[in-house]
């Protein structure tokens, strides 16, 4: 072979051996590098664009795809412990000429935490309309989206600031008392019991405890490789004091059942979606809704759990854009009359 050629065959060769031996590099030891990457892709690859907006000294990070037009802007609340990029499965399957805005929540991930900061549901409310504020989103009223913890304070945000908010989806909100009480909050009485308060399922610091969360959350049992296990960890332990004052705050007495004290002021059309193999928060919270609120929709999802934007992503983008459609026409017909 001509000593050209092979030299030629050995750069090709040593060009493709860097990057693959850098992923199989970042795999082993660096997997939580590997998953902040693996975000930035996603979100590129879908349109999404990562801004700042400052209220006086406190920062707000948001991602955004689109600009307002004569359909509602949507703004979307994620879940404790979570960050703006758990929307992105959700966000693949809206059309692109949607105005979508997805912020980190108070004290979670690029948005600003501070030790002096109200984590209460009111108190997280709050911060999220001076957000709204801040990017004037609130010029016309929006479409509001919250998941878990970020439904507690979708709803309480809708009940106490009704001329924002055009329509609302609640997808396994917190902030309710049930009747049933749920595997997760069994767990959670058993370790007050033994005074082990310390070691909360949703708060993993080892590759196991992530794989019992990941259970725990979903109804559909993902196969997720060790080191992305320890990957997922490694992300979350520089934060995990954060998530336990901030998890002692939601469940305290002031916070607990905020949504429930609030549903009755909720006056735009609502949408509740829930996962009928919810373990975290029991799926009977959505008939606690659906009896309070005037103009409420109900969709149970069966063989999903809690974790419905990661099990159901599309599923439950077409349930959102069937019901913005649904209220969309019923404003036609209502101007037609």
């Amino acid at each position: 072979m001509d000593l050209d050629v092979l030299n030629m065959f050995v750069i090709a060769g040593g060009t493709l051996a860097i990057p693959i031996l850098a992923f199989v590099a970042s795999f082993l030891l660096w997997p939580s590098a590997l998953i902040r990457i693996y975000y930035w892709y996603w979100r590129r690859a879908l349109g999404m664009q990562v801004r700042y907006a400052n209220y006086d000294d406190y920062q707000f990070c948001y991602s955004y795809r689109g600009r307002p037009g004569y359909r509602p802007s949507i703004l979307m609340l994620h879940g404790f412990s979570a960050h703006k990029d758990m929307w992105l499965s959700i966000v693949k399957f809206l059309p692109k000429n949607l105005h979508l805005v997805c912020v980190d929540m108070p004290g979670h991930e690029g948005t600003t935490r501070s030790d002096l900061d109200d984590y209460s549901i009111s108190g997280q409310a709050k911060r999220i309309h001076q957000f709204v504020e801040c990017i004037k989103l609130n010029r016309r009223p929006f479409h509001l989206v919250g998941t878990s913890m970020g439904g507690n304070v979708a709803g309480v945000y809708a009940a106490q600031y009704p001329e924002d908010v055009c329509s609302l989806t609640l997808i396994c909100p917190a902030g309710l008392p049930s009747t049933t009480d749920s595997k997760f909050i069994k767990q959670l009485r058993e370790l007050q019991e033994s005074k082990r308060i310390d070691r909360i399922p949703l708060i993993p610091s080892t590759p196991e405890e992530m794989a019992d969360m990941l259970k725990l959350c979903s109804y559909v049992r993902f196969k997720v490789p060790q080191q992305i296990l320890q990957g997922l960890v490694d992300v979350r332990i520089p934060h995990n004091e954060f998530y336990r004052k901030l998890f002692l705050e939601i469940v305290d007495e002031k916070s607990r059942h905020s949504l429930h004290e609030n549903m009755s002021k909720i006056k735009a059309p609502t949408q509740v979606i829930w996962g009928k193999q919810d373990q975290v928060l029991d799926v009977s919270g959505a008939n606690v809704l659906a009896s309070a609120i005037p103009d409420c929709h109900v969709y149970i999802l069966e063989n999903c759990g809690h974790s419905v934007v990661v099990e159901r992503p599309r599923k439950t983008a077409n349930l959102i854009l069937e019901f913005l459609a649904l209220l969309h026409s019923v404003d036609n017909n209502k101007k037609q009359a």
